[in-house]
């Protein structure tokens, strides 16, 4: 397989590291194009082709369009202008947030192979979600394996329809940075309790690193696994009753809602 992504940013490196782990393809394989020099340099130290031209991404088979989406329709119309030749056997994947795979074919032709994807962060170590919309896949089942395994290389994967993507980024695009502030405010109070920083972080990131994974693991309802943390009258039941007197889950379900309601507006 060869790989082309368009924009060098965190998630690009985050794909092509997980890529290249999982032997999917080779240093050699994977070209990257972004006009930002320094960003092409971490890369280059990967032994991955680095160029300022969209047309070094083009080398590739499958080409991640791995900007923001602002950035996007600039890049499309510079592929359609420049490139029109060799667009037309590639398969595009965008991972471009609120951006509709209608656009983007009529940006690039009716004909053109796009596939959305809504991936996250936790990608960089390996460990992320992403999901993949169901409609206008690509046109043989080689193809759609083949970007299932880019992405399963970086974690998991859920295909559901595009219309349910913009309340995806709310769910999983977006919650690391809620997870983060919450890992956040728990070392903050084990620190004002006396625990030093260092240990604050790593006991606050591993619990919830193992909350997660027992969820996953024994497909037991979220409900469930905190009623068997609550003893009675314990101190687990204190706190999760001044979390509800706070409004800790009418805030998070609020949150979603303003992510979701900002994706719809893009």
């Amino acid at each position: 397989m060869k790989l082309g992504f368009i924009g060098g940013g965190n998630m690009a490196y985050a794909i092509a590291g997980g890529v290249l782990a999982a032997e999917l393809c080779s240093e050699k394989d994977i070209f990257v194009s972004d006009p930002n020099t320094e960003a092409l340099k971490k890369f280059k130290k990967m032994g991955v082709s680095g160029k300022e031209s969209n047309g070094n991404a083009l080398q590739g088979d499958y080409i991640i369009l791995a900007v923001k989406p602002f950035v996007l329709p600039g890049v499309l119309a510079d592929l359609k202008a420049q490139y029109a030749n060799k667009i037309k056997d590639k398969v595009f994947i965008t991972i471009a947030a609120g951006v509709e795979i209608s656009a983007i074919k009529e940006a690039l032709g009716y004909d053109a192979k796009i596939v959305r994807i809504m991936p996250n962060t936790p990608a960089m170590a390996l460990c992320g979600m992403s999901v993949i919309a169901a409609e206008h896949m690509p046109t043989t089942p080689e193809e759609f394996s083949q970007v299932v395994n880019i992405f399963r290389a970086v974690g998991r994967i859920e295909i559901l329809p595009e219309s349910l993507l913009n309340s995806v980024i709310a769910v999983s695009g977006s919650s690391p940075a809620y997870v983060f502030m919450m890992i956040e405010a728990m070392a903050d109070a084990a620190v004002r309790d006396g625990i030093s920083r260092q240990s604050a972080y790593l006991l606050a990131a591993q619990s919830v690193m193992g909350a997660a994974k027992l969820m996953l693991e024994t497909g037991k309802h979220p409900g469930e696994l905190k009623d068997m943390v609550c003893s009675p009258k314990g101190t687990t039941i204190e706190a999760v009753k001044r979390l509800e007197e706070c409004g800790f889950r009418s805030a998070i379900m609020a949150a979603m809602q303003a992510c979701t309601e900002k994706a719809d507006s893009m």
